[in-house]
């Protein structure tokens, strides 16, 4: 295969486990268990038991050190043929996505006929550091030679030392989470709390719809006791969303949990292959990627811009594709929070506050009935790096049953990132 020529990319199949809010189902289970019952599901449906692939890649953005290797050792302890090779990849909330792109390239240039991309994380299982000097101390008595080198050492330390450090929810640049941060774009965006409310219910309200309908029954191995997402909430109403009280900002603050995603655990993957792979095997080839972009936006001093660098992602995007915002059957934009989402939505609707942040034209309206039609984040939730694969797999379900047209998929993270795909069928 020359290098210069590019292949079609086909999504051959996806799995998931359901997503759980930390501390629930999977509060005794880690990332290693996670993905590798999500690898599991995708091997047993698609018959790959045996099969050697080309790669699998993804990752956790909640690590413990015993995580090294992860999608390795994940591959290890599932029935792919163990000279399947894998790697870890990590961009926050774009980590599935990502390891998509990664897989999704190897194929296009012919280095490889098919792989898995996935990701997952465990917020219940979150690693638990100890203080610098304690550290330093058990790192010194490891090289003592003595009993009593040792214990000067640990006299040394006091009681604070002794207080476990919990990893951060926050933006090291700024020391702001990153739902401060979306409390000040929906501040700077005049982003109702009515208007997130009624987003987050419709979420619900989708979602619900779709697991009656039974959407979800062929994309979802059950796992330790749950079969269903278990921060869906049937029985949301609009009434109920309105007596949340504020979460990061109490007095002035519009965002609530209610219409926020909740720190969660889960696991996802998609298998990705060539046609001629694909055909081989007897799989069905549900839609294809074509395009995709990443960007990075300032967010520092610009403290409201933290999600909304998909937004400079698209406008790429579309243009390479020589496609319009309008141009899609399906929309698929990942909600950490419904101020992130309707703010992105304004700013595309409004010539003014797109040449305001930067772009270099308003894209425009978009059809709101065909966006996340099945329910997304603020239903489903958000295990960081498993939020790719899960919206990769419903944007090609939705337009494999359809039997034609294009998606348009959205996904903000952490850093000021964002990653946009087109999936064409």
């Amino acid at each position: 295969m020359k290098p210069d020529t590019i292949r079609k990319v086909a999504i051959v199949g996806y799995n998931r486990i359901p997503f759980a809010r930390a501390n629930t189902a999977y509060s005794n289970v880690g990332n290693k268990e996670m993905m590798t019952a999500a690898l599991n599901g995708l091997i047993d449906k698609y018959e790959l038991k045996g099969k050697l692939l080309g790669e699998v890649a993804g990752g956790a953005v909640i690590k413990h050190t015993y995580d090294n290797n992860l999608i390795r050792e994940c591959v290890m302890q599932t029935s792919l043929d163990p000279a399947t090779p894998a790697c870890d990849l990590q961009q926050a909330c774009d980590t599935g996505i990502e390891s998509a792109i990664y897989i999704a390239n190897k194929i296009a240039l012919g280095q490889i006929e098919s792989g898995i991309a996935g990701g997952v994380d465990s917020i219940s299982d979150m690693p638990i550091a100890v203080s610098e000097k304690l550290r330093k101390i058990l790192l010194d008595a490891r090289k003592a030679k003595s009993l009593g080198e040792k214990i000067k050492l640990f006299l040394k330390l006091r009681p604070k030392d002794l207080s476990p450090l919990v990893p951060k929810n926050e933006e090291s640049q700024t020391g702001l989470s990153m739902g401060g941060h979306t409390e000040i774009t929906a501040k700077h965006y005049k982003i109702s709390r009515e208007d997130q409310d009624q987003f987050a219910l419709k979420s619900h309200l989708n979602m619900a719809k779709a697991y009656d309908e039974g959407f979800f029954d062929d994309m979802i191995t059950p796992f330790n006791g749950l079969e269903k997402d278990n921060n869906l909430r049937k029985d949301s109403t609009i009434e109920k969303l309105a007596k949340l009280n504020p979460a990061f900002d109490k007095v002035n603050g519009t965002l609530t949990a209610g219409n926020s995603t909740p720190l969660t655990d889960g696991a996802s993957c998609i298998l990705l292959a060539s046609e001629e792979w694909a055909k081989e095997q007897g799989l069905p080839i549900l839609a294809y990627i074509s395009f995709a972009e990443i960007a990075a936006i300032e967010y520092v001093k610009n403290q409201q811009n933290l999600l909304l660098a998909p937004l400079f992602a698209a406008s790429r995007m579309l243009e390479k594709a020589g496609l319009n915002l309008q141009d899609f059957d399906y929309y698929e934009i990942h909600e950490a929070f419904a101020a992130q989402v309707l703010a992105t939505l304004k700013i595309w609707e409004s010539p003014e506050l797109s040449e305001s942040i930067g772009l270099k034209k308003a894209l425009g309206a978009i059809d709101r009935n065909k966006l996340n039609v099945k329910g997304s984040s603020l239903a489903a939730a958000h295990p960081f790096a498993a939020t790719g694969g899960r919206i990769i797999g419903v944007m090609a379900k939705l337009l494999n049953e359809k039997g034609s047209g294009k998606g348009f998929i959205s996904i903000c993270a952490a850093g000021g990132q964002g990653v946009t795909m087109i999936i064409e069928k």
